[in-house]
């Protein structure tokens, strides 16, 4: 193709020129692109011309982000609106539709969690979670920086409220005890519907989006008609419900002069590194929320960066959570037009400050000394993680810190469910969407007959083919290249995975490392002996957590395969029964306890179970069980 043999524009200053020319001097959204037609950066201005001129003016000046992404464009295009809170709101949706790489400011270290409302279910979940998924009918609010306090509120909630309190029913024809005491309306068998339920759960809603006291406001109507109405069973709910809500927001009271105003305060703490950025959540005098969030201190001014984070926050908040007010601890570049866009977001005035005085100000202070406190905590993690790096780097000789550490090990018993699990750290740190499972394939390693030698160099064959037959694939650079692999074991285990390596040519390209167990001794390929290290310092410390992280996660999915395979086992003695079918029943019943109680009626309206099958199931389970039941199957089948 014509794009991909093109320079980029910083290589051809005639044809970046005559773009440059062609941008207007109007408001509206740009697209930075690459040789590949992909879209680097989404950007709004009130002149574009001027905006995009100026990444290719004083280049020398530009942060490394920025000047590594001019490096790459190829092509620009863009989107002219009429006004710039247009063009925000465009470059809003824009973001979010194709999520370009150099737009993500905001670090996602699954450091703090959010909370996570299903709406795209008739009956919603909620739960907390550190992962966003990328279903846009559910909700998620936070993050949160005190994951504690969550949970908490969660949990009073769910005594208030009747919600659904498992993920999957207990019983398969009857709930269980928690609708007997009120903790859930009967989810699991349908004994409310999914309006009824959607209800329930909006009123939980409030509670996270700060606005309790309306929630309050409107129980309290509900109590009082019921009450004039002599159904006093349900005003008693609706009273215990208020007092619930009352003592969960008892002790939040903040100190300030005009509690009527909902209210966002945001400042940060930055060093040379790390910006930590709290946003205080603030309606009708009570802190309803502290949120999280880190960004990279070379990512702009301290305005540009507090800019940014009031947009992508805004950008998923519904329109009844924007606040009156946002209180600021510097002043925004394009703050304006942001507060215009939020007022067209809410329908009502949204007006942004940046106060330098009284109580306002002391507000902002106080999020800034919070944002301090995250601050040193973010360093002291990063000095303790940097120095382990370090000591790492001396152990094995490395002529840079290794960046991305990647950690094997296996896990089965006695050769059964065999599984392997590769764990991730990148800069000292659990990197868990790198994560990985395997599941031995290795036909010699079975019930009775375990080896763990063929196992580890079966997932390291696996794991590295894709560079073995692809020499020119890079690896410098390459985020998924690891500067030093981990094996959990000792010289057996290295052994095995060193003549793997040697046969796909990659020993001399791959620092390949052991850690046994009893002693915490570390091996090299060739080396007969440990190297001398000691077991506490950095360095080993940091393989040590690995190996523990690498253990941890092999074992959990080992354990979720045995428990599939004996959920299964019952079911495979069955003459006729193959895995198609065993799948369709316990996505049915949902375990066997539920299998062996069915009836051969209830067994043949699986999909795939006949009445002859369903017969046989039922007997295989009840072996005293009679045929006269396929005609009674036969007969309300031919009924129906």
């Amino acid at each position: 193709m014509y794009s991909e043999v093109r320079p980029p524009l910083v290589k051809d200053p005639d044809r970046l020129e005559n773009l440059l020319k062609e941008l207007p001097l109007e408001p509206g959204v740009y697209f930075m692109k690459d040789a590949r037609d992909q879209i680097l950066y989404i950007g709004k201005s009130k002149k574009l011309r001027n905006r995009v001129r100026s990444y290719f003016r004083d280049s020398h000046r530009h942060m490394p982000r920025i000047a590594m992404m001019v490096m790459q464009v190829v092509e620009i295009e863009f989107i002219v609106t009429d006004t710039e809170a247009e063009a925000l709101a465009l470059e809003a949706n824009l973001i979010k539709q194709h999520q370009p790489h150099f737009n993500v400011l905001l670090k996602d270290d699954k450091k703090y969690p959010y909370l996570c409302i299903t709406w795209s279910e008739d009956y919603p979940r909620i739960f907390v979670t550190r992962k966003r998924r990328k279903n846009l009918k559910d909700r998620y609010y936070g993050p949160y920086v005190d994951a504690g306090l969550l949970r908490r509120t969660l949990s009073i909630a769910k005594r208030i409220f009747p919600l659904r309190q498992r993920p999957q029913p207990l019983f398969k024809d009857r709930p269980c005890l928690n609708y007997d005491i009120g903790r859930c309306p009967g989810v699991c068998q349908q004994l409310i519907s999914p309006e009824d339920y959607h209800k329930i759960v909006q009123r939980v809603a409030m509670v996270f989006q700060g606005r309790t006291d309306e929630l309050v406001n409107a129980l309290t109507r509900q109590m009082e008609k019921a009450a004039e109405e002599m159904r006093f069973e349900q005003a008693a709910e609706l009273r215990d419900q208020i007092q619930g809500l009352e003592r969960l927001t008892a002790h939040q009271k903040v100190a300030l002069p005009d509690d009527t105003v909902s209210r966002d305060a945001i400042a940060l703490s930055s060093d040379d590194q790390f910006a930590c950025i709290q946003l205080f959540q603030i309606r009708a005098g009570r802190l309803v929320g502290r949120l999280g969030f880190n960004a990279d201190a070379q990512a702009g001014t301290p305005g540009e960066i507090l800019q940014r984070v009031l947009e992508e926050h805004y950008q998923t908040a519904e329109s009844i959570e924007i606040p009156a007010e946002i209180l600021v601890q510097h002043e925004l570049p394009d703050g304006d037009i942001l507060a215009e866009y939020l007022t067209e977001q809410r329908g009502r005035k949204v007006s942004i400050e940046m106060p330098q005085r009284q109580t306002k100000a002391e507000l902002v202070e106080m999020v800034e000394r919070n944002a301090q406190y995250e601050l040193v905590r973010t360093q002291r993690v990063a000095d303790r993680n940097a120095q382990a790096m370090q000591d790492l780097a001396e152990i094995l000789d490395l002529p840079d810190l290794p960046k991305r550490i990647e950690g094997y090990d296996i896990s089965h018993i006695q050769g059964s469910d065999a599984v392997a699990s590769q764990v991730v750290f990148v800069d000292g740190m659990p990197a868990k969407q790198h994560y990985r499972h395997y599941k031995i394939k290795n036909p010699e390693v079975r019930a009775g007959h375990s080896d763990d030698f063929a196992s580890m160099a079966e997932v390291i064959r696996r794991r590295f083919r894709r560079y073995a037959t692809d020499p020119n694939k890079p690896r410098v650079g390459n985020p998924d290249w690891p500067d030093v692999v981990m094996i959990d074991g000792g010289k057996g285990q290295l052994s095995a995975v060193v003549d793997v390596l040697r046969e796909m040519n990659l020993l001399s390209e791959l620092n390949v490392v052991s850690l046994a167990k009893k002693r915490e001794e570390i091996f090299l390929p060739g080396d007969s002996a440990p190297l001398k290290t000691e077991a506490e310092q950095p360095g080993v410390q940091l393989l040590r957590r690995l190996r523990d992280e690498a253990h941890r996660f092999a074992v959990s999915f080992h354990r979720k395969k045995r428990s599939d395979r004996m959920r299964r086992s019952r079911l495979s003695d069955i003459p006729g029964l193959g895995q198609h079918r065993q799948k369709e029943l316990l996505a049915t019943f949902r375990s066997i306890d539920y299998i062996r109680e069915a009836s051969p009626e209830q067994l043949a309206e699986v999909p795939g179970i006949g009445p002859h099958m369903a017969q046989q199931i039922y007997e295989y389970f009840h072996p005293s069980a009679g045929d006269s039941a396929i005609a009674t199957i036969e007969t309300a089948q031919a009924g129906s």
